[in-house]
């Protein structure tokens, strides 16, 4: 797989749109009119309206529901409680936890990359038993993923707790693309140096083409005239 390919496989260039735009659209008019509720609104729209445009255009909606999800979630939390800042802090929840869940699946020798990308490249899970060089890979992408995330909750918390809201918004908003990015790039250079990978999915359809032909060859053997019964 190229770097292109598995760029789009984590949501490409809509994805990160989709990411940035609720987030950066609720710090724009927050800065300007320090108003929770209309940079909430506004947020929690623009999500909704790229999850419309995806229906639309009958794309996959599982990037677009995701982020639509969260930016609920914020929007809800951040009127609860009356705190703008607030408004992030289910997402930064979010982070923290998937760091962790990349470094914990990976110590437990399932790596969450690998759970990821293993239907992508219909290899499934014959990576965990039958490809060790490429389970290492994936062992060493999901190191990277939660250390990269991880390293983003180090410095968004802080601010959570000492920076104002815009502070905290607008180095959200610059901490969206530069960290995925290198993470897809980590996880592709880790990759191209692994095994490819087994294709479940061919091998069995060739079994079950073997076993239709083996079926289709006893049938013509019960069929075929008995040439000693004839004489």
């Amino acid at each position: 797989m190229t770097e292109a390919a598995l760029f789009e496989a984590f949501g490409g260039v809509r994805g990160m749109v989709e990411t940035v735009l609720p987030g950066l659209l609720f710090v724009t008019i927050y800065t300007i009119n320090k108003d929770l509720h209309v940079s909430a609104l506004a947020a929690l729209a623009v999500s909704l309206l790229l999850v419309v445009v995806r229906l639309v255009r009958r794309d996959t909606m599982k990037h677009a529901f995701s982020g639509v999800f969260g930016v609920a979630f914020g929007v809800v939390f951040a009127m609860m409680t009356g705190d703008a800042k607030d408004f992030y802090l289910p997402g930064m929840l979010y982070t923290l936890g998937l760091g962790i869940a990349y470094i914990v699946t990976t110590l437990a020798g399932v790596p969450l990359i690998g759970l990821v990308l293993g239907p992508i490249f219909k290899e499934n899970l014959s990576w965990r038993t039958r490809n060790p060089g490429r389970k290492k890979a994936y062992a060493k992408a999901s190191y990277a993923w939660g250390l990269i995330l991880l390293g983003k909750c180090a410095i968004l918390f802080p601010l959570y707790w000492w920076a104002d809201t815009t502070q905290l918004g607008w180095v959200l908003v610059a901490l969206k693309i530069p960290p995925f990015l290198l993470a897809v790039y980590l996880t592709w250079m880790f990759l191209a140096k692994a095994p490819p990978p087994i294709d479940v999915f061919a091998e069995m359809e060739a079994a079950e083409r073997a076993e239709e032909e083996r079926k289709a060859q006893a049938e013509a053997r019960r069929t075929q005239p008995d040439p000693q019964r004839g004489a």
